[in-house]
């Protein structure tokens, strides 16, 4: 990967609908090559997958969760990451060892989701934090 490959990502992560002429443009390249460098960065698996975010009013949270010590992570991972709510699992180093990145109609199904954790029999603990507000980086 290269500075172009990461200024069209950089754009890519800000707005993963602007178009390849438009990404050209602002990196100086062809539309050719913009669309060649995401094609093999998707084929390589540097760009995992393109999602929307939506602000519909809903309760976003993080829900941290400490897993006994001997406990494979990764796969409790992909569990939780199947939860209709979830929009992203993240394995942490620190204190908690999985985070889960929630968008749920409103408090009540944030509360189900961190039950729904606590039920699984390798949770240790839980703490969660509401999202007030977020800004593209």
């Amino acid at each position: 990967m290269d500075e172009l490959d990461r200024r069209i990502l950089d754009i890519l992560r800000r707005d993963a609908r602007t178009p390849y002429t438009e990404i050209a443009d602002r990196v100086g390249t062809s539309e050719g090559t913009v669309r060649n460098r995401v094609e093999r960065m998707t084929e390589r698996g540097v760009i995992e997958r393109f999602t929307v975010a939506t602000r519909t009013g809903n309760v976003k949270a993080m829900i941290e969760i400490g897993v006994a010590v001997d406990v494979d992570t990764a796969e409790i991972s992909e569990r939780m990451a199947e939860w209709a709510e979830v929009d992203f699992v993240w394995m942490v180093s620190g204190e908690q060892d999985i985070v889960l990145v929630v968008d749920a109609a409103d408090t009540t199904g944030v509360n189900e989701l961190i039950t729904q954790a606590r039920e699984q029999e390798e949770v240790v603990s839980t703490k969660t934090r509401l999202i007030l507000d977020e800004q593209l980086g």
